[in-house]
């Protein structure tokens, strides 16, 4: 199974599932992704990171703050006790033509700062704060452009940086008074779990997709979304109503 595909279709397990098509910001450890979803096996990138991922992000600068890993986890419990504004980092590729991410100078201006020497606990708190801001503003701004680009007016989030309480405030804030309509999974089904690759292989099966036997067992530590789906097949064969998941399972 494609584990990014596992955290995409994570969300179809909530209580609230979406219904394709959709947009999805998919933000784990080593990815952040926006896609176009019309489906099981149906994927389009839309945009992708250049360098370091949100999670990386989040990982590399907690280390550089004496935190522990997970970094996202960590650096928001730090940044609850801080205030955004102290420092001014970088929103990285925010006025680009594009749906792309580039995280990697911002870790770079979190090291600047800490090498110039932060006086006290609230400064690191408010370094916190200030980098948790510039990533999730980064992530919103790009959602909801690529809601735009695309005419669709649901976003879906997934994966392990989806469960960051701002960014969802964030988004939530943003969905507010208008036509868009924002999913998050569970915060339980944001990080790796066996129910969200469970649920992949069960919708492919369903909807008739080729599985490789077990003597072809490969480990694909690059593969895109978009290879997943072959190529002449009907569109309808791609779409399961995740209201019926339970009877697919079967």
């Amino acid at each position: 199974m494609h584990h990014l595909e596992g955290h995409l279709l994570s969300p179809l397990l909530s209580a609230d599932p979406p219904r394709f098509p959709f947009v999805a910001l998919l933000v784990s450890g080593g990815h952040t992704q926006l896609l176009r979803d019309d489906g099981v096996g149906r994927y389009a990138l839309l945009g992708d990171t250049l360098d370091d991922a949100a999670g990386e992000a989040f990982d590399k600068s907690a280390k550089l703050l004496g935190l522990g890993y997970p970094g996202g986890p960590a650096i928001a419990r730090l940044a609850a006790k801080g205030r955004a504004g102290r420092f001014a980092l970088p929103r990285p590729m925010l006025r680009s033509d594009d749906l792309d991410f580039s995280f990697s100078g911002l870790k770079t201006a979190v090291l600047t700062q800490v090498r110039k020497g932060l006086a006290d606990r609230q400064a690191r708190a408010d370094l916190a704060a200030e980098l948790q801001a510039a990533i999730v503003e980064v992530l919103v701004c790009k959602a909801l452009r690529a809601l735009a680009l695309t005419g669709l007016d649901r976003l879906v989030i997934a994966g392990g940086v989806g469960a960051n309480a701002e960014l969802r405030t964030r988004l939530q804030a943003a969905q507010a008074g208008s036509a868009i309509r924002v999913y998050f999974p569970e915060p339980e089904l944001c990080t790796d779990n066996g129910a969200m690759i469970a649920l992949a292989g069960c919708l492919r099966l369903a909807a008739g997709l080729p599985v490789q036997p077990p003597e072809h067992f490969d480990v694909r530590p690059r593969w895109p979304l978009e290879e997943l789906a072959p190529a002449g097949a009907p569109a309808s064969a791609f779409c399961p109503d995740p209201a019926r998941r339970e009877d697919q399972a079967d």
